[in-house]
């Protein structure tokens, strides 16, 4: 069995995808409930979310994807130091 797709819980089962309250999501994702509360209303990219009543959960998978679709690439960072140190030569 590939462990990586799976996850613990504190029943020792394993479930391939679950769905977490922000709390658990905040654990999971290292960002704070706050900031995860921003990106549900992101208009640009809002995260995924399913609400129960008062409840907000997230799919752990399409979590996931969410977060993939925000990764940064080298290049671009190294294009906007680039134009940030040509403006202030510039200055």
């Amino acid at each position: 069995m590939d462990n990586k797709n799976y996850l613990k819980t504190d029943c020792n089962c394993t479930i391939k995808d679950r769905y977490f309250d922000l709390r658990t999501l905040s654990k999971y994702s290292s960002l704070s409930v706050r900031t995860l509360r921003d990106y549900l209303t992101d208009p640009g990219d809002p995260l995924p979310s399913y609400r129960l009543t008062r409840k907000i959960l997230v799919k752990r998978s399409e979590f996931d994807q969410w977060v993939s679709r925000h990764r940064t690439k080298n290049n671009d960072l190294s294009d906007m130091v680039n134009d940030i140190l040509k403006d202030i030569s510039v200055n």
